[in-house]
């Protein structure tokens, strides 16, 4: 397994606009790493700078101690899985899955023996044999991730690996590329734009805007504890508040005065912006916060319900939600832990 380690890396495609700032990462040996943005926040391109498919401008780029900032990508020792999988039609599974032990001259009888073995690791045994015009969208998907990994890279790379399937076979796929990546002792980089997949999937994450790193962290801690409304509003839904610091452990909003874990070297009466996840605000009968319902939305095992409260609208998310209506009064309370200060 083999760490990357990207250091005051930068990219501009016209010379003038930075597609990439000074951009510094550590992944560790066998991690699952996304990049995660919207369009054109630059986690393509710095994917791009870590298989060699283009230079840096300035800064490094290691896999463990070697730089491999200049060397080519086909010297680099990477597998890669792309969007739209790559596959050749004219050959076989498993001839596909062996095209990269070919090219590196492996014995016929270890590439049997090799491509048996990956075809079990990724669930396709018996299916060497099949055309890939006869495989449905998860086994080709399959199919490309086995001849990527055959060759027992040092570092997988997976540029939007599920975008071209439907919304079950997404869900179902995410984790049987992380059991792959983990059985196979791969440090793996992906790259997507959608937070439901990262957020399910990753060991870590590292939030991208605007050709810099916003975030990087756990997808519990990008998630629960969001560095900026940047970062707040790409991964989930968020109620963000105007608030004051109000003493050492307390905001006050237009919900009122909330407890709150401050950052280190707030003054009181420092601007603030607060972010409350839908689902961290409880609807209790004691709860010091009243708003009335003026919206809903029915979802099977949860409601998301709009509660005025004076003249700020919050959402709030319920599990097994009992019939309301709209009109009702409700009461809501939130743990101090749930009120996150943001930075920015």
């Amino acid at each position: 397994m083999t760490p990357v380690s990207i250091r005051a890396v930068a990219k501009s495609y016209d010379g003038i606009t930075r597609v990439l700032d000074g951009i510094n990462l550590d992944i560790a040996a066998g991690e699952l790493f996304f990049l995660l943005g919207g369009s054109g926040c630059g986690k393509t391109t710095l994917l791009r700078l870590v298989a060699g498919f283009i230079t840096p401008d300035a800064g490094t780029i290691r896999f463990g101690e070697r730089d491999v900032t200049s060397i080519p990508v086909e010297k680099r020792d990477l597998g890669m899985v792309f969007q739209n999988y790559a596959l050749w039609p004219h050959l076989s599974v498993a001839e596909n899955i062996s095209f990269g032990l070919e090219m590196r001259g492996i014995a016929t009888a270890e590439r049997t023996r090799r491509v048996d073995e990956t075809l079990d690791l990724v669930e396709l045994s018996g299916f060497g044999a099949r055309r890939i015009a006869e495989l449905s969208g998860g086994q080709q998907q399959r199919v490309a991730l086995a001849r990527a990994i055959i060759i027992k890279p040092q570092v997988l790379l997976l540029d939007e690996p599920l975008s071209n399937l439907d919304a079950r076979l997404r869900q179902s796929m995410r984790q049987e590329i992380r059991r792959i990546c983990k059985a196979a002792g791969l440090t793996a980089i992906y790259v997507t734009h959608d937070r439901e997949e990262a957020l399910s999937t990753a060991d870590r994450i590292a939030v991208m805007a605007g050709g810099k790193l916003v975030q990087v962290g756990t997808p519990r801690e990008v998630y629960e504890r969001p560095a900026s409304t940047t970062v707040a509003t790409f991964l989930g839904e968020a109620n963000l508040l105007t608030a004051m610091a109000h003493g050492s452990g307390a905001v006050a909003c237009a919900l009122g005065v909330l407890p709150a874990i401050m950052p280190e070297r707030i003054m009181t009466g420092a601007a603030l912006t607060v972010c409350i996840r839908p689902e961290r605000l409880r609807i209790a009968a004691n709860g010091p916060i009243s708003g009335t319902i003026t919206a809903q939305s029915f979802l099977g095992g949860s409601a998301a319900w709009t509660v005025r409260c004076g003249e700020f609208d919050l959402r709030v998310d319920e599990q097994a939600p009992p019939p309301r209506a709209i009109g009702d009064v409700v009461h809501l309370s939130v743990a101090r832990e749930d009120v996150v200060v943001l930075r920015s």
